[in-house]
Formats: C-alpha cells, structure tokens, sequence
C-alpha cells in the first residue's frame, strides 16, 4: 500500500508499506479521505516540537471498515463509515483523574506523537471509531477540526446573549463560530481573508472585521457599546493576535487560545490584573465534542463545499502541501482523496 511520509523539513514523499493486519481488539480501515490541518503544515516546515522525523501525517479521516478481529463486537462491521478518535490518554496524570483526558500528560496524537493515517490502510483499536451512517465521507474527515473549535466554545463557558469575537476563520475558527451562536452567543468574526468572513457569516457570525482593512479596536468598540467583547477566541497562533485578544477583551472577560505560536509573546501584564482577566487553554477535543460537530454537520447548516478549498488524490498530495505552505491565506480546507 501507499503511504504519504514527512521525512525532514519540507522533503515528503510517496512511500511503499506492507498492509497491516488487525491484531486483538482492533480494525483494519480503508482510509478514503484525510484532512491537511495546520499541524500537519507545520509539520512540513519543520515548525512543529511536538513531533519526529519520519512522520506520517493524518487524523482527519473518513473510513471505511475493512476488516475485523473475532473479538470486536458484532455492531462494527465491515462497510461500516467511521471516523477516528484520534488522541491517546494515559488515564493516570492529574488532567486525565479530573475528567478531562484531551489534556493528558501523555497524549499521542495521530499524525503528531505516532503515524498517522495518511495511507491507503489504517489500523485502530475498535474504541476509537465513531461511526455514522447519516454523514457523507467528506463530512466524516471535517468533524475532528470541528471539535476543536467546539470544545473551545466549551471552554470559554458562554452564555446565551454574550458577545465572543473569534480571532481567524479557518476551520478550526468556524467550528468555534458555529459551536457559540449555536449556544445563542453573539458572534464577531476577525480575519484577514474577506472570502473566510463570508464563510463565518454562513456559519453564524453576526458582524465580520477585516483586521487588515479596518480598525479592529474601533470597530470593536462600536460593536460592544465600548466596552468590548465578553470573549475572545484567539484561534490563529500569532504573537499580534494572542495580545490583541487580552487588549479587546472587556473587564473580566475571558480570553480563549486554541493557536500556538513558536515564537515568544510579550504582555503588558498589568492588563491581565486592572482587567481581572480569566485566560484559558483549549487542546484537543473530548468524546461528546464529537457528537456536537456530527450534530453541526448533519443540520446541513455548516457550508462544507465551500469550507472545502481543494481535494486532491493521493499521489498529489505532497504538491498541496507545497503549495498551501507557500500561500497559507489562499486554502481553508485540503482534503485527500484515497484510492475508492
């Protein structure tokens, strides 16, 4: 089988692998599509701490069941569509005992601590599907960058009638804009791209701003009655924007990063103390974000086609991730297309 490997700095390639074989308790999957995230353009960079040379990227993925272990339950068969859990958790570090295993310790991503599934077959345990009937293919390789926005919504604990400005709109930042005026939030999208505004509007935004062309701190004021937004979401991963969120932000408000920045971020602290600021971390997703972003999806009300900037087979798939690093702005969304 085929396999797309990372193997240093902006060098990838089309490798040859063995099938594998499903072992005790696990699934053999016909990987039919896999989302590009951010993580896996870092990666390519050689901008990403998190992993190792060689890597095979890949945990937005849609699947099909190919073949079972005698010991999965009979519910999981073959031809089932699935999705995959994508995050590992130890279940013993303090993030894990307080219920929230997205943060653990020792979490090894897909595609980022382990290979991913960025090839033609695909091994998991039988936990880590989730499966669904209901969704298309490329609705299944959408929900895991949705979650990541929705479980932000979750962690900036909005309330009904609040105002959140949501920095960037990627997929990620949608997720987040769909996730809080689902729960009947007060929606303000930030970014640069007038074609990604447009996509927030679909997915909920009441009032977009192009930080490039116009005066964000004014036209936030005018939006919020000069007090500012109750929440930001900062999910870009730039210096100017995780300061530009704790400078928005209003008195006691709460201030959400799911972006990483490589590069140091330096703060008039005093803002975080005159302002009684809460600032939250959002990593990963739990198991009922999953639900959430297949609810979001099954509405019909989350604009996928046009989330979807390109899709490409998989013998082109190392020239996308060429050009989507050379002109980041110019893609929302890369899917991979694997063999039918």
């Amino acid at each position: 089988m085929k396999a797309l490997v990372i193997k240093k700095e902006r060098t990838a390639s089309l490798v040859d692998k063995p099938r594998p074989k499903p072992g005790s308790g696990e699934v053999l999957l016909r990987i039919r599509r896999v989302g590009l995230c951010g993580t896996d353009l870092h990666t390519f960079r050689g901008e990403n701490p998190l992993i190792s040379f060689p890597r095979i990227p890949g945990h937005e993925i849609s699947a099909v069941v190919e073949e079972v272990d005698p010991g999965v339950p009979e519910t999981i068969v073959p031809g089932k569509k699935v999705t995959v859990f994508p995050y590992s958790s130890c279940g013993k570090c303090p993030a894990c005992r307080m219920g929230r295993p997205n943060a653990c310790r020792d979490n090894q991503t897909l595609g980022v601590q382990r290979d991913g599934a960025l090839q033609e077959f695909f091994v998991v345990l039988w936990e880590e599907l989730i499966p669904s009937e209901a969704l298309t293919l490329t609705e299944l390789a959408m929900v895991e960058p949705l979650t990541i926005g929705l479980h932000a919504v979750d962690r900036a604990a909005l309330s009904a009638g609040e105002t959140v400005a949501i920095f960037g709109c990627g997929l990620v930042g949608l997720g987040a804009v769909a996730g809080a005026a689902q729960q009947g939030a007060r929606v303000i999208a930030i970014d640069i791209d007038n074609g990604k505004l447009a996509l927030a509007t679909e997915c909920g935004a009441s009032a977009v701003i192009n930080s490039r062309e116009q005066p964000l701190s004014e036209i936030l004021a005018n939006l919020t009655h000069g007090d500012g937004p109750d929440v930001i979401i900062e999910a870009v991963g730039l210096p100017q924007t995780f300061r530009a969120a704790v400078d928005e932000v209003t008195f006691i408000g709460r201030v959400v990063y799911i972006g990483y920045t490589d590069q140091p971020v330096e703060y008039q602290t005093e803002r975080f103390v005159k302002k009684e600021l809460d600032i939250r971390g959002s990593r990963n997703a739990l198991r009922p974000d999953f639900e959430r972003a297949m609810t979001v999806l099954q509405s019909g009300r989350f604009p996928v086609s046009k989330v979807l900037t390109k899709t490409v087979p998989l013998n082109e798939a190392v020239t996308a991730l060429s050009q989507w690093s050379d002109n980041p702005q110019a893609f929302t969304k890369i899917h991979v297309e694997m063999s039918a």
